[in-house]
């Protein structure tokens, strides 16, 4: 089972699996009615096996358990809500779930209290006779269709997130129409027939002795159990929305909060009310696949500011957003109770497409940016076939990626035989101290990587780096939906350029003066290059290492030229 399914609270699992129980008992139900299209002995066969599963104590516990359940987790959603304002299918949903206790609660009485009660042996014929053209035959057969609808927008919502539920939707909804349709051309066809019997005083004789139908007391006993259940079903119902009506009203009395959506508008909300509440509530448009359970993550959002002021994640929220890596500052929407004024950025569009980063907008940092190349591949990859050009780049990435992702760089991107990284830190120091580290463990990486080439026979790999600390502007570049994070900036050129000069210079590294100054590296001027790049006014002095995994030794002896 995709564990993608079974995310969220305890709550919501108990939901789905409660959910999954009682779908599966209104499934056997509706096949159970539409055996009778084959012949009466399949319907006696099939409601035989069923009524062994469910009138069982084990089946009649599990059912309980599971209704119950259901109806106190779904009343306790509507109660602890701070707002009613949701999408059309939630609510539709929520309206079915409530009216479905309503109507149930009948059918019960007259069925299994009938039968555990009065000894009433409850066939199809027996309920045929007692509702087939009243209008509790109509409210029965509404039941079927509200039950069905119900358990399938549910199914929908959970399933959804799968690809098999996707591909066969089409067939899903074929057959999802099909059930209950068969299962009420069953019970009319069956009621029919029955009615017909029942013209016959003798076969009604027979039948009624057959069923044990109640007499006027047993009828009356069932009225009075019905009437008593279905006020206490009203009173249930009534004692959600007063406690619902109660918090909304204490709720208005507090002070609201400020609440600013980067890329929307800034709107004032109860304190203690979820985030996806006060999107709803106020017409702000948020993506939530699951209806706001806490199961997917297309409601996330990245705090911008308030994160601090944040109650912690729960266990379920927590591991939701562990699942897709999301970044420390991304939280739930539908899970988040903001107390305090709170800026935040919706990751996913209205189209459920993720939207443009607000970093698409442009961030501007100081950051470190590392170029890296491998020499002569072109040459050395020449008649080979393309199966051994790639696991040879692949071998060589698996070497010196991991250093620039141990001092605390990303690849940005790799080109072909190269790449760019970039050593996004909180200051320009430590991003340059982390290049300078990376530089460092390529190279020792790099010596092992060529000790393995060696001992295979295969002539060493030489590379070129260029490390340059500047400006740089952090954005999403692209058309929407397809912009990868990347970076631009005349300190990428320049980094990109000194890893160029490596090669006429016949060094392994370049590193700018920028770099080793803002990592507290004092070099003097004659231990330096200095470089005509094009794009630059200025020559750039540049620092240059013939071998990598030798960078500290000889930061140090320029370090005591410079003392001298």
């Amino acid at each position: 089972m995709n564990s993608e399914l079974w995310r969220g609270s305890w709550a919501t699992r108990i939901r789905i699996v409660s959910g999954l129980i009682l779908m599966a008992y209104v499934a056997a139900h509706l096949i159970n009615l539409a055996s009778v299209l084959i012949s009466p002995d399949a319907y006696d066969m099939v409601q035989k096996v069923r009524f062994w599963v469910i009138r069982s104590d084990i089946g009649t516990t599990v059912i309980g358990l599971a209704l119950l359940a259901h109806m106190a987790l779904s009343l306790g959603k509507v109660a602890l809500a701070r707002s009613l304002r949701m999408p059309l299918r939630d609510a539709l949903q929520i309206s079915l779930g409530l009216i479905i206790p309503l109507i149930l609660v009948s059918h019960v009485i007259y069925t299994r209290a009938a039968h555990e009660v009065l000894g009433v042996n409850t066939t199809l014929g027996y309920i045929n006779t007692l509702i087939w053209t009243t209008w509790d035959g109509w409210m029965q057969a509404l039941l079927v269709i509200v039950t069905w609808v119900h358990g399938m927008i549910g199914m929908h919502m959970w399933l959804r997130v799968t690809r098999w539920w996707r591909a066969s939707f089409p067939w899903i909804v074929g057959v999802s129409v099909l059930i209950p349709t068969l299962a009420l051309v069953g019970f009319v066809i069956s009621a029919r027939v029955m009615r017909g019997l029942m013209q016959d005083p003798r076969a009604a004789d027979l039948a009624r002795q057959a069923w044990n139908f109640p007499d006027r007391e047993g009828f009356q006993l069932l009225a009075q159990i019905d009437q008593q259940s279905t006020l206490a079903v009203w009173a249930v119902l009534a004692l959600a929305l007063f406690v619902f009506a109660v918090r909304r009203t204490m709720a208005a009395l507090r002070k609201p909060i400020r609440v600013q959506y980067i890329d929307g508008p800034q709107v004032r909300a109860p304190r203690g009310q979820t985030l996806l509440e006060t999107s709803r509530s106020n017409g702000v448009a948020h993506t939530a696949l699951c209806g706001g359970r806490g199961r997917c993550t297309t409601c996330r959002v990245i705090v911008e500011d308030g994160m601090d002021d944040l109650p912690l994640p729960s266990e379920a929220e927590a591991r939701t957003l562990a699942a897709v890596g999301a970044p420390p500052n991304a939280r739930l929407a539908c899970q988040m109770r903001p107390s305090a004024p709170i800026s935040v950025f919706r990751v996913f569009a209205p189209d459920g497409k993720r939207s443009r980063a607000h970093a698409s907008q442009g961030k501007e940092a100081q950051l470190a940016v590392l170029f890296l190349d491998m020499r002569g591949f072109t040459a050395r990859t020449d008649g080979q076939l393309p199966y051994d050009v790639v696991f040879l780049l692949n071998r060589f990435f698996d070497q010196i990626v991991p250093p620039i992702n141990k001092a605390g760089g990303t690849v940005d991107k790799y080109m072909g035989d190269g790449l760019m990284a970039v050593f996004e830190t909180d200051t320009p120091s430590a991003s340059a101290r982390a290049a300078i580290q990376a530089v460092e463990g390529i190279g020792h990486a790099l010596e092992a990587f060529n000790e393995t080439l060696k001992s295979e026979g295969g002539a060493p790999v030489a590379i070129g780096i260029g490390v340059h600390l500047g400006n740089v502007v952090l954005g999403e570049i692209g058309a929407a939906g397809q912009a990868p994070r990347t970076l631009i900036g005349d300190t990428v050129n320049t980094a990109s350029r000194l890893e160029s000069e490596t090669k006429g210079l016949a060094v392994q590294a370049l590193i700018s003066e920028e770099t080793l100054q803002a990592a507290g590296h004092a070099v003097a001027t004659s231990n330096m290059v200095q470089l005509s790049l094009r794009g630059l006014e200025h020559p750039l002095p540049a620092l240059a290492i013939d071998q990598a995994n030798q960078l500290q030794d000889t930061l140090g002896k320029v370090g005591e030229n410079a003392l001298a």
